[in-house]
């Protein structure tokens, strides 16, 4: 879903919930052949191909080079991942902190979204450093890169998302993040950000232009702060009802959101919350927006009883109705969208997911486990949510 507003629907006493089930399975099974297909992003094409990023995990935060999956049948079935020119892990020619270390650079993160007014699909990540095949530079010297698919299957090469603020002279990164196209074909994107004078980031977003090519920063929102750690991470964004709302990674043991009326100045931010009052109580981990035509979803990990032994408490995925004239979770509507791994067994970390919506009946939730206690090898999953009354697509 991306460029018209939408209007909100009140849900009428007596019908059936939106969700009318929850379907599970298994994409590639890294468990057998020992190793992860992982963060595992999709978007739609207008003939209802699904387009599929993702990349091999092998340590912590050491990703390999991205890759492509396809499917033609509603995420039935997926092709054979193929390396994304432009996207490859590669040696530099020199190390960008001034080391004579020799390095490598991948792209993480990526995360594709299909832009209609150019009939191109455009993936966004940012940069990350390797030394020695293990993770460096983690904090500095990071930026947005891109490349994009044109209609005809060719690719542009690979690109930097150009940003010349000292704002975000240290680091800043649109990773993971979910992205917004408005009508007249800008894109608005979120960004974590960092200057040279402090150790946390911030969040807000940039307007930019796109010419089927190039993207171009027109606008800078303001930004929202939390100095706790490294501050604010991996903003997701969406449009409902003619509101802009924002979900943010926290590093204070919370996650937080904040609304919008065009996209770019947004309110003080507020921590999760059920409708209840209590506070979501979450462990440095994304969430992002599930979009129906009659409601917002959130879909987050969040801390309980079962999961106490999870790494950040990341398993399982829960998805919760968003009631936006209050900004709270609805309690009752919380459920499980992908479980945790079954009895007797390690719980796979699922922090890394992504949302598509495939058909009017179905969006499917996709993520790779991790698994470091097993070399990293699991399973690549997916969730169809399937809607008792149609979605726009």
């Amino acid at each position: 879903m991306a460029g018209c507003a939408r209007e909100t629907a009140e849900e009428e006493p007596g019908t059936a919930p939106l969700i009318a089930g929850i379907e599970t399975s298994v994409i590639w099974d890294g468990r057998a052949t020992g190793f992860t297909w992982f963060q595992p992003r999709a978007c739609r094409l207008p003939d209802g191909t699904l387009l599929m990023a993702l990349q091999r995990i092998t340590g912590s935060d050491n990703y390999g080079s991205s890759h492509l999956s396809v499917s033609t049948d509603v995420g039935r079935s997926w092709s054979e991942p193929q390396s994304i020119p432009g996207l490859e892990r590669r040696m530099l020619p020199a190390a960008p902190d001034g080391s004579d270390v020799p390095t490598e650079e991948a792209v993480a993160d990526v995360t594709p979204q299909y832009h209609p007014q150019t009939d191109t699909t455009l993936m966004i990540g940012w940069n990350v450093y390797y030394q020695d095949d293990a993770l460096a530079i983690p904090n500095k010297l990071r930026w947005p890169v891109y490349v994009v698919r044109r209609a005809d299957g060719t690719w542009t090469e690979r690109k930097k998302l150009e940003w010349d603020d000292p704002i975000a002279a240290r680091i800043y990164g649109t990773n993971c993040s979910q992205r917004w196209v408005l009508p007249d074909g800008k894109i608005l994107i979120p960004v974590t950000y960092a200057s040279y004078e402090r150790e946390d980031r911030l969040v807000g977003t940039l307007l930019c232009s796109f010419d089927d090519e190039t993207l171009t920063v027109e606008r800078t929102g303001n930004g929202l702060e939390l100095a706790v750690k490294r501050g604010l991470l991996e903003p997701s964004i969406t449009e409902y009802g003619g509101t802009f709302y924002m979900t943010i990674r926290a590093e204070d043991g919370r996650g937080y959101w904040a609304r919008s009326d065009d996209g770019l100045q947004w309110a003080p931010m507020e921590s999760w919350r059920f409708d209840d009052g209590e506070e979501l109580v979450m462990s440095t981990t994304q969430q992002h927006w599930m979009e129906h035509r009659e409601a917002l979803f959130l879909v987050y990990t969040r801390k309980t009883e079962e999961n106490a032994e999870v790494m950040r408490w990341r398993a399982p995925l829960y998805c919760a109705r968003f009631d936006e004239k209050t900004g709270r979770l609805l309690r009752d509507s919380e459920q499980v969208v992908l479980p945790m791994d079954v009895p007797g067994k390690p719980a796979a970390r699922m922090g890394n997911f992504a949302i598509v919506h495939a058909t009017e009946n179905e969006t499917l939730i996709t993520v790779g486990e991790a698994r470091p206690e097993q070399g990293w090898a699991g399973d690549t999953l997916q969730a169809r949510v399937v809607w008792s009354r149609p979605n726009e697509v």
